[in-house]
């Protein structure tokens, strides 16, 4: 309430790729931007290290294997563990089987997983925290004048 605002928001909004509904991949899946899974994979599917990425599982897609992105909307089905770093979003028809690991979530009424849920906390860089002893032996701006 009366901390930072958060950005609750998906940051990649652009899917640059696609696997069709009649489209069946076997294998890992490495990508950058955004995915669209109408499809099947049988992989893992790995957004590229060190960039945003956004997956989207519609309500045909499904996806057997690992999964690790930036930010993710479900509504498909993932049966594997989940790894998101900034921003999850299961829809009514998300079925998750597997362990999650998420920074912001938003779950619609009907999304359903099969494991465990584990937030991650923001990075220490992200948190403003002052050290009490240092800040009270610094001298004063009063006195400095």
């Amino acid at each position: 309430m009366f901390g930072r605002k958060r950005n609750k928001a998906i940051q990649v909004t652009k899917l640059s790729s696609l696997v069709a509904d009649n489209l069946e991949i076997v294998g890992d899946v490495v990508f950058s931007g955004g995915l669209r899974v109408d499809g099947k994979i049988e992989g893992n599917v790995l957004g590229k290290e060190g960039e945003r990425s956004l997956l989207v599982v519609s309500n045909r897609g499904s996806i057997t294997g690992r999964v690790r992105v930036h930010d993710a909307v479900v509504n498909g089905r993932i049966d594997g563990d989940l790894e998101v770093e900034h921003f999850l979003e299961l829809q009514a028809g998300a079925h998750v089987s597997g362990h999650i690991i998420y920074r912001q979530l938003q779950m619609d009424c009907g999304a359903v997983v099969d494991g465990r849920l584990e937030k991650v906390e923001e990075a220490a860089a992200d948190k403003k925290v002052v050290d009490i002893s240092v800040a009270a032996s610094l001298p004063s701006r009063a006195t400095e004048q």
